[in-house]
């Protein structure tokens, strides 16, 4: 069985229609999130949350330019989610012991403080209901306005394959083959990704750190690596200090970021098997499903999908499909039988999962999503003519994934991999 790429290849929801061409992020303000809170700050407690607007910087670098502003560590800032680097975005952060009135005069390029409040506990990731967002396609097919109304309209009944985006596989796209090569126990190719070999869209010091890995000058590519990539520097010290034993250098990688790996795998044979569930209809359950309930995040078992199916029909319930783990429910039945295929055909057992440091538990993903108060509209600037689309998604949906439904997307820039592209999650 061949899968499809990590975001490459996989079927749309709507094979019918011809998607436009279209190019989103010419201008930071053309990409707008806006980060919905799963809970409103109560007012006391000895965590600050604070609601922060950046304009073209991942979160992570929002974080360390903070965290340094503060002179605090960048493990004591909160987050609820990781948002795009190239857009305008607005999400709660929180810092314990700190006092607002320090955070409203923080005075950092590209970052602006707009509230803040109390709380009792810090801000972690995974603390949020979604994001809604406001996005400007440019050099498309206005004229096709209607036809495309139509279609989120339809997108918006019958539920967008709910994949994750080429955010979570990083800037080169291949953090899953990682993640692959960690599970299968292969550390040595691991590294080799992480660290080496240079591909086209590698440019600048990355590429030629990366160049310096392939030649073992791993001091050389320590220095060649910037700042922010402390990992890869941690790694490759390790590999010059221990005369290049590659185990070394994997384990010097943080805990996290290996985990970060894995999950992109994760991520990337999920969308394997919603690839191969969107012919058959995404809201068509199949016996042995484990479906999700929209309302709780909870599973149940499908003995009688006709019985059930009106429920899926009124988006009350969906398929889900399989973030693998030695813990993670199994259907049974033809979901069953296709989700332990995709896994064969990548040469794992389920206990690969469970072997190692790493030990990843699992857990079930709805295979589609339903934007919310989903629009598209037709407007103009001194850039020329636009179409405009806003909706709100649930968390850990992307907004890339329900364009890619009407446009053949592009972004200026995203060809190149400089370690601050877009981030996991985000949308």
């Amino acid at each position: 069985m061949i899968l499809p790429g990590a975001t490459a290849d996989l079927p749309p929801a709507l094979p019918d229609l011809v998607p436009a061409s279209g190019i989103i992020k010419a201008d930071y303000e053309d990409f707008c999130v806006e980060e919905l809170p799963l809970y409103e700050a109560s007012g006391t407690g000895t965590h600050t949350y604070f609601l922060l607007e950046k304009a073209g910087l991942s979160t992570m670098q929002a974080v360390h330019d903070i965290a340094r502003a503060l002179n605090v560590g960048r493990r004591d800032i909160g987050y609820a989610g990781l948002k795009d680097a190239r857009a305008v975005t607005r999400q709660w952060m929180s810092i314990e012991h700190v006092e607002p009135e320090r955070l409203m005069a923080l005075e950092i390029p590209r970052l602006r403080v707009l509230d803040v409040s109390r709380h009792s506990n810090k801000l972690r990731l995974g603390h949020l209901h979604g994001n809604r967002f406001v996005i400007k396609v440019r050099q498309t097919e206005p004229e096709r306005l209607a036809e495309f109304q139509d279609a989120l309209a339809t997108l918006a009944q019958r539920g967008v394959p709910n994949y994750f985006g080429q955010q979570r596989f990083g800037g080169r796209g291949d953090s899953w083959a990682v993640g692959q090569a960690i599970l299968r126990g292969d550390t040595d190719t691991a590294l080799d990704i992480a660290l080496g070999r240079p591909l086209k869209t590698d440019h600048g010091s990355v590429r030629r750190a990366r160049v310096l890995y392939e030649q073992g000058k791993y001091l050389e590519a320590a220095r060649a690596w910037p700042g922010m990539f402390r990992d890869e520097r941690r790694a490759l010290k390790a590999l010059a200090k221990t005369g290049g034993k590659k185990r070394r250098g994997f384990l010097a990688i943080d805990k996290a970021t290996r985990r970060f790996y894995v999950s992109a795998y994760q991520s990337y044979l999920f969308n394997a098997v919603v690839a191969a569930r969107v012919p058959n209809g995404l809201e068509q359950l199949w016996a042995g499903d484990l479906a999700w309930i929209h309302a709780s995040d909870a599973v149940f078992a499908i003995d009688d999908p006709t019985q059930e199916q009106p429920r899926a029909d009124r988006f009350e319930i969906s398929p889900s499909g399989p973030l693998f783990g030695y813990r993670m429910s199994q259907p049974t039945g033809a979901a069953g039988e296709l989700e332990a295929t995709i896994l064969s055909a990548e040469r794992l057992e389920p206990e690969a999962f469970r072997s190692g440091p790493l030990r990843v538990k699992g857990a079930r993903r709805p295979l589609r999503f339903r934007p919310a108060d989903p629009e598209i509209r037709l407007g103009a600037d001194q850039r020329g003519a636009y179409l405009e689309l806003r909706f709100a998604l649930p968390r850990g949906c992307y907004a890339t994934v329900l364009l890619r439904n009407l446009f053949r997307i592009e972004t200026p820039g995203a060809t190149t991999s400089n370690g601050d592209g877009a981030e996991t999650g985000s949308s």
